[in-house]
């Protein structure tokens, strides 16, 4: 009796595990369908700003975001422009590691080869409490961008999302063209796209407030700017991987720090620690 009790447990528990498998597999198959690039996926887009450290603000008038695909069966060259709001964006307000979703809309395949940003004219800049207008060519209202497979990535949901940061430190530059002095300044907009899952980050805290420091995360030719928050606080994102040189760049007769050797890897924080920079 035992034993005949015995195998029909077994034989209970052997089926059961066949139907778990089954389920289990027909599940993966489900989540796995939405990865595939030649189905529709949504899509969402941030923007984030890699900062200017000459002036307190800076008014971008976005009009329009396009992204090209790969199709040749697709109307308008493969370009599919997507939901924003259009308007003018503050895009110092978004440092430190701060964004704001910008984009969204569903595309008829994953195979994003480039975006097209185009600004509109009302562009401007604050300084001081004084503003000042941001002039921009007609060849310049237009910013293509390429994009490679680590540039974006797709979601276990079938989601494609990436980050553009606007390089508001070099996108501005001065414009002697006109009055002959140095108070004109002209947009050529500069952006980089990236993705957290395929770039890292550098945090920390420097003080005192009066040195109004600017940090500065180098690493060859490239350099990434942030000004902390007024708790001394800092982020800079977007980093690929690799050994940076962190520059604290004290104003106010404030000594400059500087710290070597700081790995940034992709997915991660690198934590520095507190910095006190002495006059």
């Amino acid at each position: 009796m035992k034993t005949k009790s015995m195998k029909k447990i077994i034989s209970w528990v052997s089926g059961l595990s066949v139907l778990c498998l089954i389920v289990y597999s027909c599940q993966k198959d489900i989540s796995g369908s939405n990865n595939n690039p030649d189905q529709p996926h949504t899509v969402s887009i941030y923007l984030t700003d890699h900062q200017t450290p000459i002036f307190d603000s800076v008014f971008i008038d976005l009009q329009q975001l396009e992204v090209k695909l790969e199709d040749d069966s697709l109307p308008n060259g493969g370009w599919v422009s997507l939901n924003i709001h259009p308007g003018i964006y503050n895009i110092l307000r978004f440092r430190n590691g701060l964004d704001t979703l910008f984009a969204t809309g569903t595309l008829p395949n994953a195979r994003i080869k480039k975006i097209r940003l185009t600004l509109g004219t009302q562009n401007s800049a604050m300084l001081n409490g004084q503003s000042f207008p941001l002039s921009i060519k007609d060849e310049d209202r237009q910013v293509v961008a390429n994009l490679e497979s680590n540039n974006f990535e797709i979601t276990p949901g079938g989601q494609v999302l990436f980050w553009i940061d606007f390089d508001a430190g070099n996108s501005i530059q001065v414009d002697n063209s006109g009055s002959g002095n140095n108070n004109g300044y002209r947009l050529k907009s500069h952006i980089k796209i990236f993705t957290r899952s395929h770039s890292g980050r550098i945090e920390g805290k420097v003080l005192p407030g009066a040195a109004n420091p600017i940090v500065k995360a180098i690493i060859g030719a490239d350099t990434a700017t942030a000004i902390p928050e007024n708790d001394g606080r800092f982020k800079i994102v977007g980093l690929n991987a690799g050994t940076y040189k962190v520059l604290f760049d004290g104003q106010n007769n404030y000594i400059d720090t500087i710290i070597n050797n700081v790995i940034v890897r992709n997915k991660e924080d690198t934590h520095l620690p507190t910095i006190t920079l002495h006059q």
